[in-house]
C-alpha cells in the first residue's frame, strides 16, 4: 500500500493476512525492504505464474508444480551507494531453498538472474546467499559471487522452497557497503508501507511505529502473536512503542470514513554478551592458534548455536564485524591486542564487541635454508641446512648428528630440527632438504592462450624446485611463462640450475578469434583459426557444449559461418578440435590449444 494507506473498511482484513503481510508469492506484489528482516511464517504455493510458462530462469528449472515457482517468496530493494553488497538467507537446515536474483524493477522484464542458486541442501547448511556464509564454511555451494553495486539500481529477489513444508526464513544484508554507508547503502524510499518495512531488532534496541497521518481523528493498535489480532488495550496515539515479537496493525481512523490499514512485523533477537577472555602465550611462526577454543571463554553460558564468535586484529574491524582472523592455523607473532565479538546468528545487528585479550609468542626458530639440492651424475655430495645457527637455538637432524648443516652424499630427505626455549616454553621448527641426483624433469604440459598478438605460454614439469625456462634462441628466464609469443612453431626449454642439463620439447601456437559474428554484415562472419597453413593437412571440428559434432573445415575453408545443416545456431559459447598430420606421416590432435569460442550476433 502507499504511504497514505489504503482505503479499505477494516473489516477486510482477516486472519488470513499474517502470511501476506511478511511474504508475497508473485513478483508484481514483491515486498520493498531496505534492511534485515526478521524470520517470518514460511511460504506456501506460488500464487500465479511469474514466468509465463516459461520452464527455466538462470539456473532455476520447472518444478514438480508444473512451473519454475514452489512456494515462492518476491522481495524487492534498490541500492542507495557503490560498493560490494551480499546477502544471507537463513533457514533451517532440513528445509531446501533456492533463490534468483534479478537486476529489474518490472516483473514482466526480468531478464536473466544476475546471481542463481538451485543446490540441494544435503549438507543441512543454514544459510545461501551472495557474497560468504557468515558461520565461516567456505565449502558451501550455496553462495554466489558479491555484487559489485552503484546508486538506483533495482532488484528483484525470488526466493523459493522446494521441500514443500517449511518454517519460514530471514534475510540478512552484509558486504563493505554497509561499513563505507551504513546509513544509506540500501534505498529506504521504495518502501511505501505506513508502518515501514518489517523490522529486524536486537532486545537492548527501542523500537517505535509511526503511524501519524494528516487529519486522523484516531488511532487503534493491534498484535497478532500468531493465533490472530487482538487490539493493544490504551494505545491510542499515533505512535507504538513496541515491546515484544509480533505482527502489529494499526487503523488510522480518518474524518471521511476510508480508514488506513497498515501492517509492520516486529522481530527482537537477544543481544549476546561477550564474557572476559584470558591471555595467552605461545609459540610463533610454526606454531598455530586455535582460536575456537577462545569460543567457549567468550560465550560463557550462552549457546554457540545462537551466537557465533569472530576475532579481529583490530577494534574498529570487531565493530564492523568485518576481516575476520581464520579459527583454526592463524599464525601471530610478538604481543598483540585480539578484539572479540559475538554476534546473534539470527539477527547480526546485536553484537558485543567489549572484549578482548593479549596474545604473547615466543620466536619459533626460522630456518631458511635451500629445500632442495641438486646432485649432479659428477658430484657427490654437498652440504645442508643452516650456514649460519643461531647460539640460542639446538639443533639435531633426523640422522642423529647435531650441527646445524651436515654433509648429504645420498639421495633422500633430510630433516632439521632446530629448539627455541625462552620461559618455559619450547618452540619448534623442522625443516626438510630432499637431495636429487641427477634427476631432469620431464615436461608434462604446456598450456596455450591463444590470443593471436599477445599469445602467452606456461611450461608445467612433473618436478618440484627452481628450473630456468627458454622459448627458441631468447633470454633464459625464471618464469615457466612466456609472454607474447608470436604463432608458428616453438622450442620450449627446461634447464637445471645446477647445471645437470636441459629438456626441449617443440609446441605449435596458433592464434584465432575468441567470438565471431555471422549476423551477413560481411564483418567477422566466419570463425577461422590464424596461421593454420602452417601446419600439414590441418582439419578443424566444431562442436557445442554437449559434444554434438556440428562443422568440418580445412585450411582452404573460409571457416565456420555459425550454422548446422544450413540452420543458424544460437548465440552460445562453443568448442573446437584441431587435428594436423606430423612429420612421421601420424595424424595428431593439437592437445595444447585452448579450444573455446563464442557465437554473438
Amino acid at each position: 500500500m502507499n504511504r497514505l494507506g489504503a482505503v479499505i473498511c477494516f473489516l477486510f482484513f482477516a486472519s488470513g493476512l499474517l502470511l501476506n503481510a511478511q511474504v508475497s508469492p508473485d513478483c508484481s506484489n514483491a515486498i520493498p525492504i531496505c534492511n534485515n528482516t526478521p524470520v517470518n511464517g514460511g511460504t506456501t504455493g506460488y500464487g500465479v505464474d511469474d514466468f509465463s510458462g516459461a520452464t527455466e530462469s538462470g539456473c532455476l528449472r520447472q518444478t514438480t508444480s508444473g512451473v519454475i515457482e514452489t512456494n515462492s517468496a518476491w522481495y524487492k530493494f534498490r541500492t542507495g551507494a557503490s560498493g560490494q553488497l551480499g546477502f544471507n538467507i537463513g533457514f533451517d537446515t532440513s528445509e531446501d531453498w533456492d533463490f534468483a536474483l534479478y537486476e529489474a524493477s518490472d516483473c514482466n522484464n526480468l531478464g536473466m538472474p544476475v546471481r542463481c542458486n538451485f543446490f540441494d541442501n544435503t549438507d543441512a547448511n543454514t544459510y545461501m546467499g551472495v557474497g560468504v556464509d557468515p558461520t565461516g564454511d567456505e565449502d558451501t555451494f550455496l553462495y554466489e559471487e558479491w555484487l559489485q553495486v552503484e546508486p538506483g539500481e533495482d532488484y528483484l529477489l525470488l526466493i523459493n522452497n522446494f521441500s514443500n513444508t517449511n518454517s519460514g526464513f530471514s534475510i540478512q544484508f552484509s558486504g563493505n557497503i554497509f561499513v563505507t554507508n551504513p546509513n544509506n547503502a540500501l534505498d529506504c524510499s521504495i518502501i511505501n508501507n505506513l508502518l515501514g518495512p518489517p523490522v529486524s531488532a536486537c532486545d537492548t534496541d527501542t523500537v517505535i511505529l509511526d503511524a501519524t497521518t494528516a487529519t486522523a481523528i484516531g488511532y487503534e493498535w493491534y498484535l497478532d502473536l500468531g493465533t490472530g489480532f487482538s487490539r493493544i488495550p490504551g494505545e491510542s496515539a499515533p505512535t507504538l512503542n513496541v515491546a515484544v515479537s509480533a505482527l502489529y496493525r494499526v487503523l488510522v481512523v480518518m474524518p471521511s470514513g476510508n480508514n488506513i490499514v497498515s501492517e509492520a512485523q516486529v522481530a527482537f533477537s537477544p543481544s549476546p554478551v561477550t564474557y572476559p577472555l584470558q591471555d595467552e602465550v605461545s609459540c610463533s611462526g610454526n606454531s598455530q592458534i586455535n582460536l575456537q577454543l577462545k569460543d567457549l571463554e567468550a560465550l560463557g553460558t550462552q549457546s554457540s548455536s545462537d551466537f557465533r564468535v569472530s576475532y579481529h586484529t583490530l577494534q574498529n574491524d570487531a565493530t564492523n564485524g568485518v576481516n575476520p582472523l581464520e579459527k583454526e592455523g592463524t599464525v601471530l607473532v610478538g604481543t598483540q591486542t585480539i578484539y572479540v565479538r559475538t554476534t546473534s546468528i539470527e539477527n547480526p545487528k546485536c553484537f558485543d564487541a567489549s572484549e578482548s585479550f593479549r596474545y604473547t609468542s615466543v620466536e619459533t626458530p626460522v630456518l631458511t635454508f635451500d629445500e632442495e639440492l641438486f646432485l649432479c651424475a659428477n658430484e657427490t655430495s654437498g652440504t645442508i641446512g643452516e650456514l649460519s645457527p643461531n647460539s640460542n637455538y639446538t639443533y639435531s637432524w633426523d640422522t642423529g648428528e647435531t650441527s646445524s648443516s651436515i654433509i648429504a652424499s645420498q639421495s633422500g630427505i633430510y630433516t632439521l630440527t632446530a629448539i627455541h626455549t625462552s620461559n618455559g616454553v619450547s618452540c619448534t621448527n623442522t625443516r626438510s632438504v630432499t637431495v636429487v641426483k641427477s634427476d631432469l624433469p620431464e615436461i608434462i604440459d604446456v598450456k596455450i592462450e591463444d590470443l593471436q598478438s599477445s599469445n602467452t605460454v606456461e611450461v608445467f614439469i612433473n618436478l618440484e624446485g627452481e628450473y630456468s625456462y627458454q622459448m627458441d634462441e631468447e633470454t633464459v628466464q625464471q618464469s615457466r611463462q612466456f609472454s607474447n609469443v608470436l604463432p608458428g612453431r616453438h622450442t620450449v626449454k627446461v634447464i637445471d640450475p645446477k647445471g645437470c642439463g636441459e629438456v626441449a620439447e617443440e609446441i605449435v601456437v596458433i592464434g584465432f578469434e575468441k567470438f565471431f559474428t555471422p549476423n551477413g554484415d560481411s564483418i567477422n562472419d566466419y570463425w577461422q583459426i590464424k596461421e593454420i597453413a602452417e601446419l600439414q593437412n590441418p582439419q578443424v571440428y566444431i562442436y557445442d557444449r554437449f559434444g554434438k559434432f556440428l562443422y568440418q573445415f580445412g585450411s582452404a575453408s573460409k571457416g565456420w559461418d555459425g550454422t548446422y545443416n544450413g540452420v543458424p545456431l544460437p548465440v552460445a559459447d562453443y568448442w573446437f578440435k584441431l587435428d594436423y598430420t606430423d612429420e612421421n606421416g601420424q595424424t595428431q590432435t593439437a592437445k595444447y590449444i585452448n579450444n573455446h569460442f563464442s557465437l554473438k550476433r
